[in-house]
C-alpha cells in the first residue's frame, strides 16, 4: 500500500531519498546519514502494521537484537526508530523504520532472473557466504525465517550479504504460517515443511530454505512451482524435488545428495547446523568426501506423507492423534480391498472376517488411547542447558523432551545479555512429562558512566574504575605536553561514556615526553606564548633573513615535531630582517671609477646614471632603495643595488705656450727684466729654504 514518505527522519539526521525496493511489509529508500556523512538504506514499515502494539513491541525488541549482529556476510543495522508522520490530508500515522548498511550491487534473485542457472563455482561461493551468515546468526540466537534469493545481495565487489534478519520473526515469535492475519512469513518457494504446517521453527528451517536457494542457483528454477502459494507449500510437505542432475546435464550427482539432505522433510534428517552444511560444500570445492554422500531423499518421505493430513489444515494439536488413528485405520482396512477380488465366500465366513477386522481396529484404538495416556504421565529427564546455548536452543531442547519452557530475565548479573544463568529443575532431573522448566537468562549488566581519571596515577585510576564497576583491560603509553610522566592522560572509552558495568577500559599513560609544536612563520610573541602554554621554556635568538619578515619565526631548535622531555628549553629563531651594509660618506665629488670600486668592495651592486657616464666623470649623488640619499653615508641591505648619478666635468682652454722667436720676446724679456730685481732672489729662496731646513735637521 502507498503511504506518505517524509523527506527526513530522526529530527533531520536521515535524509530520505528515492525508493530502491519494496515488499509486502516495507519500502526501502536510499538515504543519507547527515551526522556521519554516509549513504544508508532506510526501510520504512507499512503504517497499517504500526497500529498493532504487539507487533510494535516485538519489532523493536527484535530490531534491537538483530542490531547486535556483526558479520561481514550480514547487512548491518545502524539504527531503528519510529516516526510520527503528518499526512498531507491532515491525518497522523506511525512509521517504524530501520537504518541499514547500503550495499551497492544486485540481489541473487535478479542475477538468476537475468542469467539463469549459475556455475557450480559461483553457486559454491554464494551458498558459503549465506551459510556463514546463518552460522553466526544462529549462534547469536536469531532465526531468519525468510531465506530466499531476494534477501541475498551480491555487492559489486562480490561479497555475499544476507538481508532482512529478524523481520519475519518480529511478526510472530511462536510460529511461522502463511495466514493472512499474521502476514506472509516466509516465501512459498523456499518454505520449510514445518513452516507450512504452522509449527515452531528452528535453525534447521533456515537450512531447508538455504537448500532451496542452492537448488535454484544450480538449476535456474525453484524446487517446487504451482498455481498458488498453498499448492507450492503442499509440495514442500509431501513431495520430493526433481534431482538437480536430472535437470542440468553433466551436473555431478553429489549435489543431489547435498540438496536432498538440506531439504529433508523431517528436520531430524537435515543438516543439524549451518557449519555442517558448509562443511559439505567446502568438501565438494576441495574434492573431499561429504557427510551427505548417498543420502536418499525418500527415507523420510513416509513421515512427510503421514503429515499430509495436518499440512495445510487448521487442525489443533488435540485432534492430531485422531488423524493418526484414522490413517492407521485406513491401512488396517487395506486387506478388505484384496478380499473383494477373491471368489465370493459364504455369508457367515464374510461376517466372521468382518468382525475380525473390526476387532483389530478396536484393539488398535484402545492400544493407541492407552499408549497416549501412559505417555502423558510417564517421567522424562530434564535436558541440561549450558552457558553457550541461546534462549531459542534451550527452548527447543526442553520442548523436544515433552516439557514446557519458561524463560526468565536475571538482572543481577554482569554476564552479557542473553547468557544462560540457571535452570529449575536442574538438568538430569526426572520429572513428569509436561512439567514447566524455568530457565534464567541475563538481561545484561547495568550501565554506568566511566569516571574521569585523567591526571591520576595508574593505581589510583584502576581503583576509581573498579569502584565504578569497570576493569582495566590494557595500558598504553603516549606523549603528553601537560600530564606528568606515569600519570593517566585519558581512557578508551572516554570519560563520561555510559557503558555496561563490567566492561573493560583501556588506560593511556603519559611518557613524560612531548613533541615540539610547529610555530614557523608566527609572530614572535604568539609563538612564545604558545610554547610556554605547552609547558616549554623559551629563549630568543635573532637571525638575519632575506626571506622571512622581521619579527617572524624562522624556526625552532629543536625542530618542530621533535620528541623532547616535558619543560625542555626551546630556542626561537626570530628574523631580524636582511643583513645591513654601511655606505661611507664623502662619495659625491669623486670620480665614477673611484666610487664604483668602493661600493663593489662592500658587496653592493652599482647602477650608473646616465648609463654612458665615463669613469672620469664626477659623481654628483649616491642613493639607495626608495631614493634614499646616501651622500652623507647610511645603511642598505647587504647585496642591494646603489645608484650613482654622474656628470661630465668642465674643461677650460689651456694658456698659450711662450715662443723665443716670436715678436713677443721683448714682452717676455721685459717681464723677466722687470722682475729680475725682486724675482731673482725669490727664485733662489726655495733652494735656500730647503738647504736651511736640511741644516736645521
Amino acid at each position: 500500500m502507498s503511504q506518505y514518505i517524509p523527506e527526513t527522519l530522526a529530527q533531520g539526521r536521515y535524509k530520505v531519498g528515492p525508493a530502491i525496493g519494496h515488499g509486502g511489509m516495507a519500502e526501502v529508500h536510499l538515504g543519507t546519514d547527515t551526522r556521519l556523512d554516509r549513504q544508508v538504506a532506510i526501510k520504512i514499515m507499512r503504517s497499517d502494521l504500526a497500529d498493532d502494539q504487539v507487533f510494535l513491541a516485538r519489532f523493536h525488541r527484535e530490531a534491537h537484537s538483530v542490531a547486535q549482529l556483526n558479520n561481514p556476510n550480514i547487512v548491518s543495522i545502524y539504527d531503528t526508530g519510529e516516526e510520527t508522520l503528518a499526512n498531507p490530508d491532515g491525518t497522523v500515522e506511525k512509521a517504524p523504520y530501520i537504518v541499514m548498511e547500503y550495499v551497492k550491487g544486485q540481489t541473487l534473485r535478479d542475477i538468476i532472473k537475468e542469467n539463469g542457472a549459475l556455475s557450480q563455482r559461483d553457486s559454491e561461493q554464494i551458498i558459503v557466504g549465506v551459510l556463514n551468515a546463518l552460522e553466526y546468526s544462529h549462534r547469536m540466537g536469531i532465526i531468519h525465517r525468510d531465506i530466499k534469493p531476494g534477501n541475498i545481495m551480491i555487492s559489486d565487489q562480490g561479497v555475499v550479504k544476507v538481508m532482512d534478519f529478524g523481520i519475519a520473526r518480529a511478526l510472530d515469535d511462536s510460529a511461522t504460517t502463511m495466514t493472512q492475519s499474521q502476514g506472509v512469513v516466509g516465501t512459498a518457494q523456499y518454505l520449510s515443511p514445518e513452516q507450512a504446517r504452522g509449527e515452531t521453527v528452528d535453525m534447521r528451517s533456515d537450512l531447508y530454505s538455504a537448500g532451496c536457494v542452492l537448488y535454484e542457483m544450480l538449476t535456474g528454477r525453484p524446487p517446487f512451482t504451482g498455481d498458488s502459494p498453498v499448492a507450492i507449500a503442499y509440495q514442500h510437505v509431501s513431495q520430493v524435488a526433481t534431482p538437480p542432475s536430472a535437470i542440468v546435464p553433466g551436473l555431478p550427482k553429489i549435489w543431489d545428495s547435498v540438496i536432498a539432505k538440506s531439504m529433508a522433510k523431517d528436520r531430524q534428517n537435515r543438516y543439524a547446523t549451518a557449519a555442517e552444511f558448509k562443511h559439505d560444500i567446502l568438501a565438494i570445492m576441495n574434492g573431499g568426501r561429504i557427510a551427505a554422500e548417498g543420502y536418499n531423499p525418500l527415507t523420510d518421505l513416509g513421515a512427510a506423507r503421514g503429515a499430509e493430513t495436518t499440512a495445510m489444515s487448521p487442525m489443533t494439536s488435540a485432534t492430531a492423534p485422531i488423524a493418526s488413528t484414522q490413517a492407521f485405520g485406513r491401512q488396517a482396512a487395506a486387506p478388505t480391498a484384496t478380499a473383494e477380488k477373491e471368489p465370493e465366500q459364504p455369508r457367515k465366513k464374510r461376517h466372521t472376517t468382518l468382525w475380525i477386522i473390526l476387532g483389530i481396529i478396536a484393539a488398535a484404538l484402545v492400544a493407541t488411547g492407552v499408549w497416549f495416556a501412559v505417555d502423558q504421565t510417564r517421567n522424562v529427564t530434564v535436558p541440561t542447558i549450558t552457558a553457550g546455548m541461546s534462549e531459542t536452543t534451550a527452548q527447543e531442547k526442553i520442548q523436544a523432551a515433552g516439557l514446557t519452557f519458561k524463560a526468565q530475565q536475571d538482572p543481577n548479573t554482569d554476564k552479557p545479555k542473553g547468557t544462560f544463568i540457571k535452570q529449575d529443575p536442574a538438568g538430569g532431573t526426572s520429572v513428569p512429562k509436561g512439567t514447566t522448566i524455568t530457565v534464567w537468562f541475563s538481561s545484561g549488566p547495568e550501565s554506568s558512566v566511566i569516571p574521569d581519571v585523567a591526571g591520576m596515577t595508574q593505581s589510583q585510576a584502576k581503583q576509581a574504575l573498579q569502584a565504578s564497576g569497570f576493569s582495566v583491560s590494557s595500558i598504553s603509553v603516549e606523549n603528553s605536553a601537560t600530564v606528568a610522566k606515569d600519570h593517566v592522560t585519558r581512557t578508551n572509552p572516554a570519560a563520561g561514556t555510559s557503558e555496561p558495568e563490567g566492561s573493560s577500559v583501556m588506560l593511556y599513560i603519559s611518557s613524560g615526553e612531548t613533541s615540539v609544536p610547529n610555530v614557523t612563520g608566527r609572530n614572535q610573541n604568539d609563538a612564545q606564548s604558545l610554547l610556554i602554554k605547552a609547558g616549554f621554556n623559551v629563549t630568543i635568538q635573532q637571525q638575519n633573513s632575506s626571506t622571512v619578515p622581521s619579527n617572524a619565526v624562522i624556526g625552532t631548535n629543536p625542530s618542530a615535531g621533535s620528541i623532547v622531555p616535558q619543560g625542555s628549553m626551546i630556542t626561537l629563531l626570530v628574523s631580524s630582517g636582511p643583513q645591513q651594509t654601511s655606505v661611507p660618506a664623502g662619495l659625491p665629488g669623486q670620480s665614477v671609477a673611484t666610487v664604483k670600486s668602493a661600493l663593489n668592495a662592500l658587496g653592493l651592486k652599482v647602477a650608473v646614471n646616465p648609463s654612458n657616464a665615463q669613469d672620469t666623470w664626477t659623481v654628483d649623488s649616491v642613493t639607495g632603495a626608495n631614493n634614499t640619499n646616501l651622500g652623507n653615508g647610511g645603511t642598505v641591505n647587504a647585496g642591494s643595488t646603489v645608484t650613482i648619478t654622474a656628470q661630465q666635468p668642465n674643461n677650460p682652454s689651456r694658456p698659450a705656450t711662450p715662443d723665443s722667436g716670436s715678436g713677443s720676446s721683448s714682452n717676455a724679456g721685459s717681464t723677466a727684466s722687470g722682475s729680475s730685481t725682486g724675482s731673482s732672489p725669490s727664485a733662489k729662496t726655495p733652494a735656500s729654504n730647503q738647504s736651511s731646513t736640511t741644516n736645521s735637521q
